[in-house]
């Protein structure tokens, strides 16, 4: 098991996931069991299909396992019904993609407010903390654009302070950096990296990128099911 000293905000144990592709069967992870410290930075490394997309999705509930236990916070994600998930999920974790995903038809601030109504933030506390989060991430003059007219770098800087709204406890990103040149990656990374420990978070990113490595407590790379640093 790999693991660390610090208090444990994700504890994994003995988790397997596989898909059938036709007729076979394809393992994911097989046995998996690893932890992540409260407020540490886990880089997650491994070649396309090595299974840091289903990890993340397995962590944060959005698939289920075939066996095996996730806790995050000390709850059992595995043991909750897809409602408790969800609303588990919506409450305490944050989510960063490659894809932006942002709604073209909100402003940058509506944005950011979907996640704080979707946890019955009163209108007044939102903008309040909207407008700190743009000051955070630099966009504070570009409160009432739209998605369209942003760069790449804006669009992922306004996608992470939507994902930092609610004050998770757990950030996930997954391949954040993809669609980046590297001088913009290297900002989002360090700008990610500042957000997340200042607010005393747990992050996993998972990517291809070597220089996420800079940025993190640890690297571990996926490799035939198994977690290897």
């Amino acid at each position: 098991m790999t693991t660390t000293n610090k208090r444990a905000q994700v504890r994994i144990r003995d988790l397997s996931r596989s898909f059938w592709e036709g007729e076979r069967q394809h393992d994911v992870l097989r046995n998996l069991s690893v932890e992540f410290a409260q407020g540490e930075t886990v880089a997650l490394r491994g070649r396309s299909g090595s299974g840091k997309s289903t990890l993340l999705n397995l962590i944060s509930g959005i698939d289920v396992p075939d066996a095996g236990e996730v806790e995050v916070s000390g709850k059992s994600i595995t043991g909750m019904s897809e409602r408790e998930r969800t609303l588990f999920r919506r409450e305490h974790i944050g989510f960063v993609y490659q894809a932006f995903n942002l709604v073209s038809t909100l402003s940058v601030s509506d944005n950011i407010r979907l996640v704080l109504e979707l946890n019955g933030i009163g209108r007044e506390q939102a903008d309040q903390r909207i407008l700190k989060l743009l000051d955070a991430v630099g966009l504070r003059d570009r409160a009432e654009s739209y998605p369209d007219i942003l760069s790449g770098g804006e669009q992922q800087r306004v996608a992470i302070a939507r994902a930092l709204a609610h004050e998770p406890v757990l950030l996930l990103a997954d391949e954040p950096t993809g669609n980046l040149d590297d001088r913009t990656a290297e900002g989002v990374l360090q700008l990610l990296d500042e957000l997340v420990r200042q607010a005393g978070g747990t992050m996993i990113i998972a990517t291809h990128s070597a220089g996420v490595a800079e940025y993190s407590d640890r690297v571990l790379e996926l490799q035939n099911g198994a977690l290897v640093s």
